[in-house]
């Protein structure tokens, strides 16, 4: 897997986890709100309890490929002597999270599906 996109998490796989990463992150921003990056790190961490962790590798490239779609603004702020850059979903890319999360839930539920199915036994 190429370094940037790679993340460590404790409990799911790193394929598992490409291909909901910016669900996720959108979700958390759609929710909290304007934060900036090792914030919204660390709140994926805490609302996954402990079971995802997403490193600055696969945070930054997705913040700035959002940013570059129009979905995200950017505004940096002086804390101290460093600036920190707070990131915030735009109302396109508020409305690209709710359809990025209907779809997502819908791959669930097929999953779940698939999972529980037995050869044999009807689908309810």
């Amino acid at each position: 897997m190429h370094k940037n996109l790679m993340y460590i998490c404790l409990m799911h796989s790193s394929e598992l986890l490409k291909g909901t990463l910016k669900t996720l992150v959108m979700k958390v921003l759609k929710e909290e709100g304007r934060m900036y990056g090792y914030e919204l790190a660390l709140r994926v961490k805490e609302i996954s309890e402990g079971t995802i962790q997403i490193t600055e590798g696969a945070l930054y490239p997705l913040l700035h490929a959002l940013e570059l779609s129009g979905e995200l603004t950017t505004e940096k702020e002086m804390i101290g002597k460093r600036v920190r850059k707070y990131y915030q979903l735009t109302a396109q890319g508020k409305k690209a999270t709710q359809n990025r999360v209907k779809e997502l839930e819908a791959f669930i539920e097929t999953m779940r599906i698939i999972l529980e199915w037995e050869k044999g036994k009807a689908h309810a």
